[in-house]
């Protein structure tokens, strides 16, 4: 980053003054939009099944897709940010994703609303890590906690209000409107990226290695498509395992061509970092944490205290406003404690937070579960963005595209192992424990006690899993440095400043 002496205004890599206030809104107005629009899905599936005539394996392909092609255009951005101008490659990607909900909003069929969401995952796949990596370079490391904090308040926020925000729209309006409420942001967004959004990454004539970019795909689409099959099929399913295998072993041939490129595709050098990986591992387990609750606390508040999918998703959103209000002060906090502090703490509320789920009967009061959400909301907002942060504050600057898509990319797949996990956890459970057949006849009664039954029984052992997570991150929090992420304390801030 360079400073104008004459206008006191940072200089882009044109040697242009520009607004970096501006330019901050525009990012973080289109991650908003961007994180939104992914995650208002879920409470429409009955609609959506029933508008076009089709089972719940097909209809989950809309949020299985979308994830698939997010995930794998996340280390393809990493070239595309160290090739092309940071401005061409922000309107691109929130060009295709205004595009994609054009697509989804006008769709008179499935095989033409799953386009739209493919064609927005293309962009979105390019936005997330592009903003962050954007955020991360135009500041000075002392100020980027800060930053990064705002930017969490997109990324964290938005997914949190959605399925609220899809609850309401779907018992209200048509289901169109889940994808034509976004539509003014994401086009205020990709018009304000045309004045305000600036080249301010380096970039480079650097040749795309094909075959990098073929292993790549098979590879990370392949995992991504087996683990979350996995929550539906089981573990031991046939194509659960070859295609989690086939992932696995091209990623490794993938890596093992990036050691021998003199210009990796995606430098992975990178996780040589011992600080790196740390914070970068902490920041997945955080995420983990998130949606693997996220994912099983809704179907408890619906299933067995029987309330609607608006309800379920009103009593979460104290915790995400929560969320919203934490995201710039743990950052503010961050530049003054470093990540070790605000890492065991946030992990220690997280920790409680959860065990507490674990006790949940048919009559815990609701104002209990709407505080230990927000309990457990504090504790993943003390980690999320604080652990990211400081694991890119432990680079070189001109190493910081390959470092944000690399965290992205661990988020993102060990985010849908996660969720596979406690989708599997709950319905082995629940299944296993749940009532003979003949009971709903003879003994209705007994039949629904018994099945709530085994419900609160996989929903107890899903909580307690994300315990251990919650447990394995405190653990690895201690391993940070004190102060950890805090510029005295990078190793690497001379280089990063000579970059």
């Amino acid at each position: 980053m360079t400073t104008s002496s004459n206008t006191k205004k940072p200089i882009d890599m044109n040697g242009k003054p520009y607004n970096r206030g501006l330019l901050m809104v525009t990012i973080i107005v289109g991650l908003f939009g961007t994180f939104l629009a992914g995650t208002m899905l879920a409470t429409a599936y009955p609609t959506l099944m029933n508008e076009f005539n089709i089972e719940a394996s097909t209809v989950q392909w809309l949020s299985t897709g979308f994830m698939l092609v997010t995930g794998v255009m996340i280390p393809i951005t990493a070239w595309m940010m160290n090739r092309f101008s940071s401005k061409l490659l922000y309107i691109v990607g929130m060009g295709l994703f205004f595009i994609g909900n054009i697509i989804c909003f006008a769709a008179n069929s499935f095989p033409m609303l799953l386009t739209g969401r493919i064609v927005a995952a293309l962009g979105g796949g390019i936005l997330t890590p592009l903003g962050q990596s954007i955020a991360m370079s135009i500041f000075p490391p002392e100020k980027r906690g800060t930053i990064m904090g705002m930017v969490g308040l997109a990324i964290g926020v938005a997914p949190a209000i959605g399925p609220t925000l899809s609850g309401w729209i779907i018992d209200r309006f048509n289901w169109r409107m889940i994808f034509g409420i976004t539509l003014p942001f994401i086009g205020l967004d990709l018009l304000l990226s045309f004045f305000f959004m600036k080249k301010v990454l380096p970039t480079k004539k650097i040749k795309l290695d094909t075959l990098s970019g073929i292993l790549s795909i098979i590879g990370f689409g392949s995992l991504l498509y087996g683990v979350s099959e996995a929550g539906n099929d089981g573990w031991t399913s046939k194509v659960v395992i070859s295609t989690i295998v086939i992932g696995v072993i091209f990623i490794a041939l993938f890596c093992w061509r990036q050691f021998k490129l003199e210009t990796p595709f995606l430098d992975i050098r990178l996780l040589k970092n011992w600080h790196f990986s740390l914070a970068s591992l902490l920041g997945s387990i955080a995420r983990i944490a998130l949606v693997g609750v996220e994912l099983v606390l809704p179907l408890y508040i619906q299933i067995v205290r029987g309330e609607s999918a608006f309800h379920s998703g009103l009593m979460l959103l104290p915790g995400a406003l929560l969320m919203g209000l934490m995201s710039p002060i743990s950052g503010m906090l961050f530049d003054r404690l470093g990540a070790r502090t605000l890492s065991i703490a946030g992990l220690t509320l997280l920790t409680l937070g959860t065990f507490n789920f674990t006790t949940l009967t048919t009559t815990t009061p609701i104002i209990e579960i709407v505080v230990l959400y927000a309990v457990r909301v504090m504790g993943i907002t003390l980690v999320l963005m604080p652990s990211t942060t400081a694991g890119l504050n432990s680079l070189p600057l001109n190493k910081m595209n390959d470092g944000t898509a690399i965290n992205n990319t661990l988020r993102q797949v060990l985010g849908a192992i996660g969720t596979a996990i406690f989708t599997t956890i709950y319905s082995n459970i629940q299944s296993d424990q749940m009532p003979s057949k003949h009971l709903l006849h003879t003994a209705p009664l007994q039949y629904k006690h018994e099945a709530i039954t085994a419900a609160l029984n996989g929903y107890h052992a899903a909580f307690f899993t994300a315990v251990v997570f919650g447990i394995l991150g405190l653990i690895l929090a201690f391993l940070l440095k004190k102060n950890a992420g805090l510029v005295k304390n990078d190793v690497n801030h001379s280089a990063e400043k000579e970059a």
